[in-house]
């Protein structure tokens, strides 16, 4: 991510140094996971949709350890990987919107609430600013090379109110909370930002 754009990372700091971890990252560009895993303090492995997940990337995306995920249904395999990179101490990543979009956390899913309580991990929300303000010359699929793309990590926060309640109600409630979150600190890292 160095050597093609110029990234900015803020608050890397603020991630825990061990045990487990989500990233909720914003996601408006396709570069978005790609940029925060080659800035994350922490290997980081993310929830990708299985369709990412073809030709030569597929044996690589494997291999550095990512979770293919089909969005078609319930994937049980994907959620246990994935609860097991939370068991071992590991980084999740997880784009809580489900897909690319605004970027602006306006419609989360339940999954990421689902994983913190489960999983028991504390979410950093990371903001991904830059990667979708113009398109490049050469490549219009990507950011201007050399460009500037900020990486934000926020303060951990629980995404349970304490109780150890996995319920459909304790995760709506929980989802609200995150929302807030992710949003304050979306709106705080564009203010630090500039953007």
């Amino acid at each position: 991510m160095y050597g093609l754009w110029k990234p900015r990372v803020l608050g890397a700091w603020k991630v825990p140094a061990t045990g487990p971890v989500i990233f909720a990252v914003n996601h408006s560009h396709n570069i978005d996971g790609p940029m925060v895993m080659g800035v994350a303090p922490r290997p980081t492995h993310f929830l990708i949709k299985k369709e990412a997940f073809i030709g030569p990337l597929d044996p690589f995306l494997t291999a550095i350890g990512q979770v293919k995920v089909d969005r078609t249904g319930t994937d049980r395999e994907a959620i246990t990987r994935a609860l097991d990179v939370l068991t071992g101490g590991g980084a999740l990543g997880i784009f809580p919107e489900g897909t690319r979009g605004e970027g602006d956390f306006a419609a989360l899913r339940s999954g990421l609430a689902y994983f913190a309580v489960r999983g028991g991990a504390p979410i950093v929300p990371v903001a991904v600013l830059g990667s979708s303000d113009r398109p490049g010359r050469l490549i219009k699929a990507l950011p201007p090379l050399r460009s500037r793309v900020d990486v934000v990590f926020g303060d951990p926060f629980e995404a349970g109110d304490g109780s150890g309640r996995r319920t459909r109600r304790a995760l709506d409630e929980a989802t609200e909370r995150i929302q807030k979150q992710l949003t304050a600190h979306l709106e705080n890292a564009r203010r630090l930002t500039g953007r």
